[in-house]
């Protein structure tokens, strides 16, 4: 955990905390036989005077059992936000350390050296307003207007119909999930880290005991959620899902002028490759999410590198990750556009997320034959599930604005963009 930068005591806090629970869980046992015991004397009692020191006795035994049954939730609540802290099992080549050690895969184009940042080129060609987002809102949200509207439906619908053509089916997700779904899928904060996540509550489900909400961070969290609690046949995998939903991030950065403009805010849109598979396919998976978002930033024209991220970059729920990075001429350095992760069995455990073997049907019957949920269950596994971000909409518009600047302030529209563009133009002018 160490080398994740997660606090290993998590795991002793765990296993103490589990055994208190294993505890409780026996002396309740134990109180439930002794009061169980006492009904035969309460009927069988003898006279009124008999009976009603019965009934107290068992009023006692009711009230010790209240203590611990109280407790006790207490403990399950707290085995659980500690659990929640232990993160995947890291995959064997992942490099070991800080962000600083990631292995660079492969190189795609060539660097641009000089031009204008993407936030002077969007405000020169009116594309985008700050100024009137913060008053509305607040920093670090913005208006995409004009060409830059257009752009954005464009990445949209470019991205939807490139994962279409590769065997995606597409989804509209919520923007809103139960918290205790994001956590399910890792994104609940690290120990003594401030929440990324945006709290939804109303009048009506404050101090109650409805559910907590929040706005998704990612799609991938509504998507993971679609097959919550579910039993799939190892003959539907992999389910291959591409999704849109706004994405909501509370963090927004440092200030620095490298994260100036759209680099670093508050709410995007984003579309979300998501894949269900059993634990032999994804690693071939992964592979085949990464050549797609491969395929797709190259006929946008972008120059970018791919790496293997290491141990101290890995989320609560990648087994491996890899970052696809754009090399930015208007900050002269690279930034982050895409990742893809595989999450094994981190998701799926904690959604309940299985599958039935085929060997089920070849040895018992089919999926719905009746019989015993214990015989059953032997042919069950959990599901794995991966992610990866075909297009996170504003980082995409950074790197073709200065990617593909002119000289004259005007900026080139990769050709795969211009149908879904009124009038098809070749250039934001």
């Amino acid at each position: 955990m160490e080398l994740r930068n997660y606090d290993p005591s998590v795991i002793y806090q765990v296993k103490s905390l589990y055994q208190k629970q294993h505890d409780m869980a026996q002396q309740l046992d134990t109180l439930r036989q002794e009061r169980d015991a006492i009904n035969p004397h309460i009927r069988g009692a003898s006279s009124a005077e008999e009976r009603s020191q019965w009934i107290s006795k068992a009023k006692e035994w009711k009230e010790k059992m209240r203590v611990i049954e109280e407790e006790k939730a207490r403990v399950d609540h707290d085995l659980v936000n500690h659990a929640l802290q232990i993160p995947n099992q890291t995959h064997p080549d992942v490099p070991v350390g800080p962000e600083s050690s990631a292995k660079i895969v492969k190189v795609v184009g060539h660097k641009q050296v000089g031009g204008q940042d993407h936030l002077t080129l969007a405000e020169n060609l009116d594309l985008v307003d700050f100024e009137q987002a913060a008053l509305v809102t607040g920093s670090k949200f913005y208006y995409l207007k004009n060409g830059g509207a257009w752009l954005e439906f464009a990445l949209i619908q470019y991205a939807m119909h490139k994962a279409a053509s590769h065997g995606f089916s597409p989804v509209l997700t919520p923007d809103i999930v139960r918290t205790s779904v994001a956590y399910s899928c890792g994104f609940q904060p690290r120990k003594k880290e401030a929440s990324q996540i945006y709290d939804v509550s109303t009048p009506s489900t404050v101090d109650t005991t409805a559910p907590r909400l929040c706005l998704v961070g990612t799609a991938e969290i509504p998507l993971a959620g679609m097959y919550a609690k579910k039993v799939l046949k190892e003959a539907e995998l992999p389910k291959k899902m591409v999704g849109f939903s706004h994405a909501f991030r509370a963090e927004a950065g440092h200030g620095s002028a490298e994260e100036r403009g759209l680099y670093r805010v508050h709410q995007f849109s984003k579309v979300e490759l998501f894949t269900v598979s059993t634990p032999a396919q994804s690693e071939g998976i992964m592979e085949e999410l990464r050549d797609l978002q491969e395929e797709m930033f190259t006929e946008l024209g972008l120059c970018f590198r791919i790496l293997d991220m290491p141990t101290e970059e890995l989320g609560a729920s990648a087994y491996r990750k890899y970052d696809m990075e754009a090399w930015m001429p208007g900050k002269n350095g690279w930034g982050e556009i895409s990742s893809t992760s595989n999450c094994t069995d981190y998701q799926s455990r904690r959604l309940d997320i299985r599958y039935l073997s085929s060997e089920f049907k070849e040895k018992v019957g089919g999926k719905d034959v009746r019989v015993p949920w214990h015989i059953k269950e032997k042919w069950l596994g959990y599901c794995h599930t991966l992610n990866g971000t075909a297009m996170a909409i504003p980082r995409i518009i950074i790197a073709i604005l200065e990617t593909h600047q002119q000289p004259d302030g005007s900026v080139h529209i990769p050709l795969p963009l211009r149908k879904w563009i009124p009038g098809e133009p070749s250039l934001l002018k």
